[in-house]
């Protein structure tokens, strides 16, 4: 059953465009599980856009956190191995790691790979590119700078994918986050969105409505600054 406040939320914002400031409290207050629901954005594509040609594949620092606690691997010269470890890396290796992930060792969310190691690892395709793991120049996981790949991974760093159906979801805080670290990471990916959409090479706006809801909460319609 929902409560009157929830019902009172829902029918006086279900329908109308609200910015997030003022939306975020009446959001929090309404997420009565007991467990740290997340804050999720849901961004729909612009209908003129043809789905196949929207292929967007980024990363965004997030400046309030992500809560989430990621382990890293890295593959990586014997001489980078201190480098790595020091950086807070999980999980460090070369051949025997290759060798690992092989046999079905995938314990970790992210993975890091020098371009020289890139060579072996590029043969693995099979095993990491259906679980989203495999490393990327793009997304700063293909590189010899390993300390600020792993020290950006650790940080509160998030990938931004649109779906098969041309739409984007991904979180940008919890409940038990403070209204400005959730809005601090709203607005970094916006900004990403925004230097991204210049990439894809699109007529038009990218994104056609935004919306906002927590883990067990109802969707409601963000009002956009500007469109883009």
């Amino acid at each position: 059953m929902s409560s009157k406040r929830f019902k009172k939320l829902e029918k006086d914002l279900k329908n109308n465009s609200v910015n997030i400031e003022k939306l975020l409290p009446d959001l929090k207050k309404n997420c009565t599980t007991k467990f740290d629901e997340a804050i999720d954005l849901s961004f729909q594509i612009n209908n003129k856009q043809k789905k196949s040609e929207i292929n967007l594949r980024t990363i965004v620092n997030m400046p309030g956190g992500t809560g989430k606690k990621i382990k890293v691997a890295v593959i990586c010269e014997e001489n980078k191995v201190s480098d790595a470890k020091s950086a807070g890396a999980d999980i460090v290796g070369s051949d025997d790691l290759i060798e690992s992930i092989k046999n079905g060792q995938l314990n970790f969310e992210k993975l890091v790979c020098t371009p020289s190691m890139m060579i072996k690892l590029s043969k693995l395709g099979k095993i990491l590119g259906p679980k989203g793991l495999m490393p990327n120049p793009k997304l700063g996981t293909v590189t010899d700078d390993i300390v600020k790949a792993v020290k950006d991974a650790k940080s509160g760093q998030v990938e931004i994918r649109n779906d098969k159906d041309g739409n984007i979801g991904l979180s940008i805080g919890k409940k038990s986050f403070s209204d400005e670290n959730i809005i601090k990471n709203y607005k970094a990916v916006i900004e990403t969105l925004e230097k991204e959409k210049s990439n894809l090479n699109i007529k038009g706006d990218l994104i056609k409505h935004v919306y906002i809801t927590s883990t067990m909460g109802i969707s409601f319609k963000l009002k956009m600054e500007k469109n883009f």
